[in-house]
């Protein structure tokens, strides 16, 4: 367990403070506004489509270390992939970081997505680590409403 911890904290910080895909994007096809009122945490997610397939995406904005990291990593697995993908993809992470702490879950598939299991045993940390996913669903879906981790927040 200390070799996942360790390698949480290595994946963590590195994403936390070299992001990936944090910028704005030209034109995008889809935005969507994060926000998580119990840490702050606040992004603008940009997707650009071409057909069903997400061609880029990136995000701005500010946050703990998890959120941030979460969203880099976010850009990173579901960039080429189908709509569709994205969407399963989501739904696997969420399962990852909501599932009881003391059940076991499946992490193959999930890349360095993995790291993010131990969350389920803080629950506020969940709200960070899925604030992008949520607002990367909300883009997709193209809702056009702001993603948010309470109920009853701006």
């Amino acid at each position: 367990m200390s070799d996942l911890r360790e390698l949480y904290q290595e994946v963590i910080l590195d994403h936390n403070k070299r992001p990936r895909n944090f910028r704005a994007i030209d034109a995008p096809s889809r935005v969507a506004k994060g926000h998580n009122p119990l840490c702050g945490d606040r992004l603008m997610l940009y997707v650009s489509l071409d057909g069903d397939r997400i061609a880029d995406v990136a995000f701005e904005g500010s946050g703990c270390a998890i959120s941030k990291a979460s969203a880099s990593l976010m850009t990173e697995a579901v960039k080429g992939k189908t709509v569709a993908e994205a969407e399963a993809l989501f739904a696997r992470f969420h399962n990852l970081v909501t599932s009881p702490p003391d059940e076991p879950v499946t992490t193959s598939g999930l890349g360095k997505l993995a790291v993010f299991a131990g969350v389920r045993e803080y629950p506020a940390r969940v709200k960070c680590a899925s604030l992008a996913w949520h607002t990367m669903k909300n883009a997709i879906e193209d809702r056009g409403e702001v993603a948010k981790t309470e109920e009853g927040t701006d």
